[in-house]
């Protein structure tokens, strides 16, 4: 049987109506100061927690936001904990569907609309434009730290201007041979590559650029960091297009018995948990993840509760920081 405490053991407790009791605990107006206050006291003797899925079949409203993210990405992680906090501010709840390297976005985000999420948030997706189109015609769909085409709301760094910082940092140091470990095959790899490119062109670098193969992991930083540390010729400092795989080349590289940055510069790109501990200390381009974490909540929340149609895409500019991973060329 269950014993839980109801709406009605509360309002019998302080003796007025459960709407009263309702109204105070939704935070509504309409009840008295000295009301509310013994209404939620009365809730948290009798341990009192509303029923949320009831709530929302009454309301016909489910207010869940789903995200999809990558499991393995730090960066993700504090991505998702501000949509939370933004989200909390709302009234919406968060479910969480992740990409493991035996789960494909597309199963993620299958699960999501599963469970009836009204809105999807999606974490850096490699899905194709044509299929975000699909899915934004089931459920209205935020692409966070991407360019698309298809007709989805987007939340994005200015990855080209992120990497031409990373690269005028190193200039400014001294350096000439910069070359880029790759993320791979993905839609914020490819623009992040871009972005190299074209700096490297704008600076008079042109018969500089240098691609290396590799992809937004540890072990594809470290497979790179092998390869240089055999080269005869290497680069004096790497951009990587993430923090991830910037980690990555720098064990190779340390393993190797190399003393960094006097014998390499190495830049990330995500500004993650992972470069500002102390023994990495990675110079990275930080994308403001509370920033981006507001505004795909908002773009949300505006087409569901207010019934905007019209596309918006917030491109927001990040910024170099700098710590103990880079220096002058050896």
């Amino acid at each position: 049987m269950d014993h839980r405490p109801r709406l009605g053991d509360v309002a019998a407790r302080v003796g007025v109506s459960t709407a009263s009791v309702s109204l105070v605990l939704r935070g509504a107006p309409g009840p008295s100061a000295e009301t509310r206050r013994r209404v939620l006291e009365a809730a948290a003797d009798l341990g009192y927690r509303a029923d949320r899925s009831a709530s929302m079949l009454a309301r016909r409203r489910r207010h869940l936001l789903g995200v999809l993210l990558d499991i393995r990405n730090p960066f993700h992680a504090e991505l998702v904990e501000e949509v939370q906090v933004a989200a909390d501010g709302v009234g919406y709840e968060v479910v969480l569907s992740t990409v493991t390297r035996l789960r494909a976005e597309e199963r993620a985000v299958e699960t999501l609309l599963d469970f009836r999420c009204e809105a999807v948030l999606l974490l850096g997706p490699d899905l194709a434009d044509e299929r975000l189109s699909v899915l934004a015609g089931q459920v209205p769909m935020v692409a966070i730290g991407r360019r698309v085409a298809a007709p989805v709301d987007v939340v994005r760094s200015a990855d080209h201007l992120g990497v031409a910082e990373a690269l005028s940092h190193l200039i400014d140091l001294g350096h000439r041979r910069i070359a880029f470990l790759d993320g791979g095959r993905g839609a914020v790899a490819s623009a992040r590559r871009r972005g190299y490119r074209d700096a490297m062109r704008q600076a008079g670098l042109r018969d500089d650029i240098r691609i290396i193969s590799g992809d937004h992991t540890e072990e594809g930083g470290i497979r790179a960091g092998r390869l240089l540390a055999a080269d005869s010729d290497p680069p004096t400092a790497v951009v990587a297009s993430n923090d991830r795989c910037a980690v990555g080349l720098m064990d190779a590289l340390v393993r190797c018995g190399w003393v960094l940055p006097e014998a390499m510069s190495i830049i990330g790109y995500d500004d993650s948990s992972l470069a500002r501990l102390a023994h990495i200390d990675l110079t990275t381009v930080n994308q403001d993840a509370p920033a981006q974490a507001k505004f795909a909540v908002s773009a949300a929340v505006e087409r569901l509760d207010e019934g905007r149609t019209e596309r918006v895409e917030v491109v927001l500019n990040p910024h170099l920081v700098i710590r103990g991973s880079t220096a002058p060329p050896p």
